[in-house]
């Protein structure tokens, strides 16, 4: 996984600062970047193809339902992300292809238990040098 986040500490939460040349990127590197809170990505393997469609009000509500669509796989279906193809990105939809597998105890190293992902300080910034995305986790 490419590093084109970085992990924003806050005094109750987690942050999550992600750029990219475009904002499918930068949605992405978000996702990465809560992967990277919750397990170690390098532990994950690919065998699992799940498909993932939605719909948001605004561009800052559907970068708060694809993160917490990545949580909800973690946490509902115990289901880890490795790959991440996003096939459309519109203001209002989001429809992509992940990679990944079930937890398996004995081999991937949980780390940090994210409770939700919030709008608080939500931010998506898109310029012509590229786009970065911010959002806080509640843990």
């Amino acid at each position: 996984m490419d590093a084109g986040f970085h992990i924003l500490e806050h005094p109750s939460d987690l942050g999550i600062e992600a750029t990219g040349a475009d904002l499918i990127e930068a949605f992405r590197q978000a996702a990465f970047g809560l992967i990277s809170i919750v397990v170690d990505p390098t532990t994950i393997g690919s065998a699992v193809q799940r498909e993932i469609a939605l719909e948001g009000s605004d561009v800052e509500n559907l970068l708060v339902q694809w993160l917490s669509e990545i949580l909800y796989l973690y946490d509902g279906e115990h289901y880890l992300v490795s790959g991440i193809e996003i096939l459309e990105l519109s203001s209002t939809r989001l429809k992509a292809r992940v990679t990944g597998e079930f937890i398996q105890e004995q081999k991937h190293r949980l780390r940090i238990d994210v409770k939700a992902v919030t709008y608080h300080q939500l931010s998506v910034r898109q310029e012509p040098n590229g786009s970065t995305v911010r959002v806080f986790l509640d843990i």
